[in-house]
């Protein structure tokens, strides 16, 4: 009991802290961005990020342990990188910007733009916002967006599984990201993370422990269909996320 009121409280703490820091991070960037835009505004927004995560470390206790270093070495050598993710918690997609070694486009519903401050600023950076209700559109606008930003040195980052799944699932994962690779040449780096082992989805309580993050190798395109390569792709995050959180997939 008095764990799980401790628990509580440090998560209200880590939440108002959230609160108190994005209004005039926020701001700041909507001011800046009529000044810089690009990298420069990219990283100022990323700063907020590393402020989040660290709160989420000094308050909640919840810390990170990254592998496959040399998967992302060979990936910053390639010419596009497409990145598809696990998805189970706000953490990673805080995260993944202080993480990953190149500015991240995420693809993601517009409906994010709308949320006071925090989707404000992110409107101002150039990433691939689209209408789910539209899906020719959405795509025609991720293959476009998508080419634009893998051709200015970013690296296109999407959830396969569409949205968070929780801890010791596994949602349809969905050929869009392959889809826009095979189109565009870009390579495919998949990730496994186990977020929801310290923050679940739909819930705001943040409970102590490690998250691993573990990036695996890149896979090229040249070659292939999207939904073979999505095939492969799913079998490694899968793979990977019974290997990290073997617990978590022997109770369901």
């Amino acid at each position: 009991m008095a764990r799980s009121l401790l628990c509580a409280l440090r998560s209200a703490l880590f939440i108002g802290w959230l609160a108190v820091t994005v209004v005039p991070w926020a701001l700041a960037v909507l001011v800046a961005s009529l000044f810089i835009r690009g990298d420069r505004l990219y990283a100022m927004c990323a700063g907020w990020l590393g402020v989040a995560i660290a709160g989420a470390r000094v308050i909640c206790g919840v810390r990170h342990r990254l592998s496959g270093l040399h998967h992302l070495a060979e990936a910053e050598s390639a010419a596009a990188v497409v990145v598809l993710s696990k998805h189970q918690s706000t953490w990673e997609t805080f995260a993944f910007p202080c993480l990953l070694p190149r500015p991240l486009a995420y693809v993601f519903k517009r409906e994010l733009l709308y949320i006071p401050f925090f989707g404000w600023a992110m409107a101002r950076l150039e990433m691939i916002h689209i209408d789910r209700s539209r899906r020719a559109a959405a795509w025609n606008r991720v293959a476009e967006q998508g080419r634009l930003r893998m051709d200015s040195g970013h690296w296109v980052i999407m959830f396969p599984e569409g949205t968070r799944t929780p801890r010791g699932s596994q949602g349809t994962y969905k050929f869009g990201g392959t889809r826009l690779a095979c189109t565009t040449g870009a390579s495919v780096l998949p990730v496994a993370v186990t977020s929801a082992r310290c923050w679940p989805r739909k819930s705001f309580l943040l409970r102590r422990g490690v998250i691993d993050v573990s990036i695996g190798p890149l896979i090229p395109s040249a070659g292939r269909q999207p939904d073979e390569l999505m095939y492969e792709v799913e079998a490694w995050i899968e793979g990977e996320m019974r290997r990290l959180d073997a617990a978590a997939y022997v109770r369901t």
